[in-house]
C-alpha cells in the first residue's frame, strides 16, 4: 500500500540538513529566571518572564484561590458558559490600565491579533503590514479575505508611498495597519508616532500588538504606544498575558464599539473555551504587582542595557534592541546552533533562532531578560559569549 506521509521523511531530512528542526525539552523544577533540566540548574535566558511574576508567590496564591472557587477549566466559551467574575475582573483592570474603555479576553495572544485583524476587515479591503510584524498578524490578513500590503521595516514613509497609490486608484474599501510595538526578535520599537501620523492622513485603522511592551516600556508600563506618546491614536490595542504578566491568554482594548464588534464577529473568541479563571484571576494580581513595583521595569532595562553595552564593546551585532530583548545574530543556522550548545555547558540556557522564524541570514541568539535575573547570572552570561565567539 502507499503511505500517504512517505514524503514528510524527504522533506524533513531536507530540513534537518539546513539546521532548521526543532526537539521539545522538558524542564523539571522551575524558579525566576531559572530552570532544572537533566538533574543541572540552568539560567533561563529563553523566558519572556520579563518582570519575573510567573512564578511570584502571590500570582500563584491568586490563581490557586481561583481554581478553588471555580474549577480550572471553563468549561465552555466566553458566550456560552466560561466567563466568570474573575473574566469580568481582568478585563475591567486591562482597559484602566491601557486607559481605554473596554477590553476582551481570548484564549491567547496569537488568537487576539488572529481574531482582531481578521474581523476588522475582509474582502475589498487591505492590511498594510511591517516586514517583521508576527506570524499571527500576517495569518490574520490571511484568514480575512483582505489583500495584504507587506511595506519595509519600520519605514513610515514608504507606508505612506503604498497607501497613497492605493488611494489614487481608488483600490479598497477599508485600510488597516499592523505592527508590533516592540518586535519579538529585534528588540527593536516601531516608529508609532510616525505611523500614527501616517494613519492618521489616510484613515486607516492602526492596530498595535503590545506583547512585548506591556509592562515593560512607557513610564506606566503600557507599552511602546505609551512610550511614544500615541497611545490616545491607537485604534486597536493588542496584547498577551503571557510575558510579562506571566499568566496565559490575549486580549484586545480599545473603544466600547470596538470591543463590542469583536465580542460578536472575532471567530477566534466566539468558538474558543474561555481561559480557565484561575489564568485570569493570576493575570489580574501580576498587573495589580506589575503597577504597584515599578522596581521590576526598572530592573529589567538596567540588565539589558548592561548587556548590551558589553556585547557591542565586544563587537557583537546586537541589532537595535532597546529593552529585555536581546540579539546576537550571527547569520547562519549552524552558528547559532553552535553557540547555543557551547552555553548550555555553562548552564546558560539562550534559545537559538532560525528560519522561518526569522530571516534567512538572519539566525541568532535571542537573550531574553528578566528582573528575576541577578548581576551574577549577567556576568556568568557575558564571560560565557566572550569565550564561545
Amino acid at each position: 500500500m502507499i503511505d500517504p506521509l512517505a514524503w514528510i521523511d524527504d522533506d524533513a531530512a531536507v530540513w534537518s540538513a539546513r539546521g532548521l528542526s526543532r526537539v521539545l525539552r522538558a524542564h523539571r523544577d522551575v524558579l525566576p529566571g531559572h530552570f532544572e533540566r537533566g538533574g543541572k540548574w540552568f539560567v533561563n535566558f529563553g523566558s519572556n518572564d520579563y518582570l519575573g511574576l510567573a512564578a511570584d508567590p502571590r500570582v500563584i496564591e491568586a490563581a490557586r484561590q481561583a481554581a478553588e472557587r471555580f474549577g480550572w477549566g471553563a468549561g465552555g466559551s466566553p458566550l456560552v458558559g466560561g466567563w466568570t467574575e474573575a473574566h469580568e475582573e481582568l478585563t475591567a483592570a486591562l482597559a484602566r490600565f491601557a486607559h481605554n474603555e473596554a477590553a476582551l479576553l481570548f484564549p491567547t495572544g496569537y488568537a487576539a491579533n488572529l481574531g482582531a485583524v481578521s474581523a476588522l476587515v475582509g474582502r475589498g479591503d487591505a492590511v498594510y503590514a511591517d516586514r517583521l510584524s508576527h506570524a499571527c498578524l500576517i495569518d490574520g490578513a490571511r484568514l480575512s479575505g483582505a489583500t495584504l500590503r507587506v511595506f519595509p521595516h519600520n519605514n513610515a514613509p514608504a507606508l505612506a508611498a503604498i497607501l497613497n497609490r492605493d488611494r489614487d486608484r481608488n483600490r479598497f474599501r477599508r485600510a488597516l495597519v499592523v505592527t508590533e510595538g516592540v518586535f519579538s526578535m529585534d528588540g527593536d520599537l516601531a516608529p508609532l508616532t510616525e505611523l500614527a501620523d501616517v494613519a492618521d492622513q489616510f484613515g486607516a485603522m492602526l492596530l498595535v500588538d503590545e506583547a512585548h511592551g506591556t509592562g515593560v516600556f512607557g513610564p506606566d508600563g503600557r507599552g511602546a504606544a505609551s512610550a511614544c506618546g500615541v497611545s490616545e491614536r491607537v485604534h486597536v490595542h493588542v496584547g498577551t498575558l503571557s510575558k510579562a504578566l506571566g499568566s496565559c491568554g490575549g486580549f484586545v482594548t480599545g473603544s466600547s464599539r470596538l470591543v463590542d464588534w469583536l465580542l460578536n464577529h472575532a471567530r477566534t473568541q466566539i468558538f474558543s473555551t474561555a481561559l480557565p479563571a484561575a489564568a485570569a484571576a493570576a493575570a489580574t494580581r501580576a498587573l495589580a504587582i506589575a503597577q504597584e513595583e515599578p522596581w521590576r521595569r526598572d530592573r529589567v532595562h538596567a540588565l539589558s542595557k548592561r548587556l548590551r553595552d558589553a556585547l557591542r564593546a565586544a563587537g557583537f551585532d546586537v541589532g537595535k534592541s532597546a529593552g529585555p530583548i536581546v540579539p546576537v545574530i550571527l547569520g547562519a543556522p549552524e552558528s547559532a546552533l553552535a553557540v547555543a550548545e557551547r552555553l548550555a555547558l555553562s548552564r546558560l540556557f539562550v534559545p537559538a533562532i532560525r528560519p522561518p522564524t526569522v530571516p534567512a541570514g538572519t539566525s541568532r541568539l535571542r537573550i531574553s531578560l528578566s528582573a528575576a535575573h541577578t548581576d551574577d547570572d549577567l556576568d556568568a552570561l557575558i564571560s560565557a559569549l566572550h569565550s564561545a565567539d
